[in-house]
């Protein structure tokens, strides 16, 4: 483990609940002076310790470690405030509906911040009956490659893993998509909306020859 509690985040979180050096002694079984001596530095709580101080806050013990409390009002589950981790070390991939503590190989993940497509990450989406058919414009070598991509509508999220020397493609069923998520392992993540209304639609897009001369000129500007 490469952090531990702090005083500052044990006096922060006991003020917060108003709650007295006393109120937690009694709380967890031991001294108030125990308890100021965290509080200053003069030293920590035992680990067995942690388990009864995040219940007395409230927190999970990852909250306590990290010092990061997390208030979700995402009651309503809204798909479409997903949040995305991914661990460095063996690419795990995370997904939250809302504001979460992540920790992976001891590494305390942050969630991915996406950026819109560009000409480096092209992506080409076709409906094919029922599904989204989506085409990746990027290699797939064991250096450089998509490591998944989601689909989200605002009850539902498909995710599909995707692996080096493999295949830059997808599909995903349309039922309400509404954003196309891919994360590519050296750049980061991006999104692009689905075009508005396609659902709509009892066919393949009214435009696929378009887009197909347009794959078609992306592939001679920017082909491998």
């Amino acid at each position: 483990m490469n952090q531990y509690v702090t005083g500052a985040v044990i006096k922060e979180l006991r003020e917060k609940n108003n709650m007295t050096q006393l109120q937690l002694s009694d709380k967890l079984g031991v001294s108030d002076k125990t308890i100021s001596k965290w509080e200053t530095g003069k030293g920590y709580p035992d680990i067995t310790l942690l388990e009864p101080i995040a219940d007395a806050f409230g927190v999970s013990i990852t909250e306590l470690i990290s010092g990061n409390t997390i208030h979700n009002e995402n009651v309503s589950a809204n798909m479409m405030r997903s949040k995305f981790y991914v661990c460095p070390v063996c690419g795990n991939v995370i997904h939250s509906m809302g504001e979460s503590v992540i920790q992976c190989h001891g590494i305390q993940l942050s969630p991915l911040e996406a950026e819109a497509t560009d000409e480096q990450h092209m992506v080409f989406i076709e409906r094919v009956e029922d599904e989204y058919y989506v085409r990746f414009d990027h290699e797939m070598t064991k250096e450089h490659y998509i490591s998944f991509a989601a689909a989200v509508s605002s009850d539902d999220m498909q995710l599909l893993k995707l692996y080096p020397e493999g295949r830059a493609e997808a599909r995903f069923k349309i039922r309400g998509v509404k954003k196309l998520f891919f994360y590519c392992n050296r750049d980061g993540l991006y999104f692009i909306d689905i075009v508005k209304g396609i659902d709509d639609k009892e066919s393949s897009y009214d435009d696929v020859e378009e887009r197909r001369a347009l794959e078609k000129a992306a592939d001679m500007l920017f082909g491998k």
